[in-house]
């Protein structure tokens, strides 16, 4: 089992109060010391910084949209409470995009030009982050994915599209090397028929490949399945590592449907995050049993223990073992969720670093962002990460986890360091035009 972070501090023995002012003051670490320190005070007399929130409130990606409208919440809350960004207060403005790419980008439209936001915390769905990308890069506007195809920190990327998260370029990247020596080396991959699993195939063939293995012909099945048993009876039967890629309703199809027919007892069942976002393996009631999956946040607050991923999880209101919303019985989409928060510190780092004051410095905050860093703190609890400069991707520490009485332990930690190393930039996007 890997070894947890290093202890930054705990707030035990305070309140959350003494906590997050001896946090901001920079008592606890480095990175918190942008946050401000003046509440309720707005320096400057321009107006308030008007962010967009873009994200599937309805529509099949739902059941994710609920975290990252909630977490983008919090963290505009959080950010106002200590003197906001720059002096300047932080309007934000959502639009739900039904998880529907042709909506979303109307959604999108409304948000710049309507609504006036002047930076975009942007989608999880890949098929609206990828038709997105092009119209706030017409638009000249930011735009913060939070989807996981390539592609957009890729061959159609920009100078204005960044990804604080992972992509499926480094999920296979931090994952399939492990997945290849421990689980197995003839591999199927079965995911859905559109563009995120499309992507994993792509990534993870190449990868295995590369090491020697064999991947067979992908098994691809259409978003509005109900019955997922005939494309459970297309996997070969040589099968080692059966590589899922599904979310929500499929997910609970497949995992129910594969263990019925009994597939984990010939091969290994290994997945992506995603898999089991805002799912808690217990309540598949032993279908999810020994998987094996990338998280790109420790779903147990014990794997990485300290008080800034504390204070994250009180803020959003769960708890520290299943991600578990207090209130209700939701699961946090905690793999990628904190995306949305983070991205709105990234936002406000490279804001007061460039000295932008209006639309015409924004190019002075794309340059501040190129090559970002960002330590462990409250505004990045996920913990110290960068900002590739050549192509906007976000190097982050991954963890692999088994799934284990119906909960995730960690088996594998992989630093962001020696995933720089696993997947190289493959493209330039600071020399693009803006």
């Amino acid at each position: 089992m890997a070894p947890k972070d290093t202890k930054s501090g705990s707030a035990s023995g305070k309140s959350r109060r003494s906590f997050l002012a001896h946090a901001f003051a920079g008592g606890v670490a480095a990175g918190t010391s942008y946050l401000g320190l003046t509440k309720d005070l707005y320096a400057q007399a321009s107006g308030p910084i008007v962010l967009g929130n873009h994200c599937e409130l309805t529509g099949g990606f739902s059941s994710w949209g609920y975290w990252h409208d909630k977490a983008v919440k919090a963290a505009v809350k959080l950010v106002n409470e200590q003197g906001g960004i720059a002096g300047r207060k932080v309007e934000l403005v959502t639009e739900d995009t039904e998880s529907n790419p042709a909506t979303g980008s109307r959604k999108l439209r409304s948000l710049i030009d309507r609504s006036s936001a002047g930076f975009i915390i942007g989608s999880v769905h890949s098929g609206v982050m990828l038709a997105s990308v092009p119209i706030a890069t017409e638009m000249k506007t930011i735009y913060f994915s939070a989807g996981e195809a390539t592609e957009v920190t890729g061959e159609k990327g920009t100078r204005y599209s960044f990804r604080t998260g992972t992509d499926t370029y480094a999920l296979a990247a931090a994952g399939a090397p492990w997945a290849f020596a421990n689980l197995g080396k003839n591999w199927t991959i079965i995911s859905p028929d559109y563009a995120w699993g499309h992507s994993h195939y792509q990534e993870h063939k190449a990868v295995i490949e590369k090491l020697g293995g064999k991947v067979n012909p992908p098994i691809f099945v259409p978003l509005d399945a109900k019955d997922m048993v005939p494309y459970l009876a297309k996997i070969p039967q040589d099968t080692e590592v059966l590589f899922s890629v599904f979310f929500g309703a499929l997910s609970v199809a497949f995992y129910t449907q594969a263990k019925n027919m009994g597939l984990e007892k010939t091969m290994r069942m290994y997945s992506v995050c995603g898999t089991m976002e805002a799912i808690a393996p217990a309540d598949l009631q032993g279908a999810a049993e020994g998987v094996y999956l990338v998280e790109n946040f420790p779903r147990m607050l014990s794997y990485k223990d300290d008080a800034f991923h504390k204070e994250h999880n009180a803020r959003m209101e769960i708890d520290d073992v299943d991600a578990r919303e207090k209130s209700s019985s939701r699961v946090m989409a905690k793999s990628h969720a904190w995306q949305s928060w983070e991205n709105v510190f990234a936002l406000k780092r490279a804001i007061e670093l460039s000295g932008w004051k209006s639309k015409k410095d924004d190019p002075l905050v794309i340059e501040a962002l190129e090559g970002l860093s960002m330590d462990n703190s409250i505004g990045h609890p996920q913990g110290a990460k960068s900002l590739r400069k050549q192509d906007h991707s976000g190097l982050v520490d991954c963890y692999i986890s088994r799934v284990e009485s119906g909960k995730f332990e960690v088996k594998q930690h992989v630093s962001k360091d020696d995933l720089a190393l696993l997947m190289p930039p493959r493209v330039d996007l600071s020399k693009l035009p803006l």
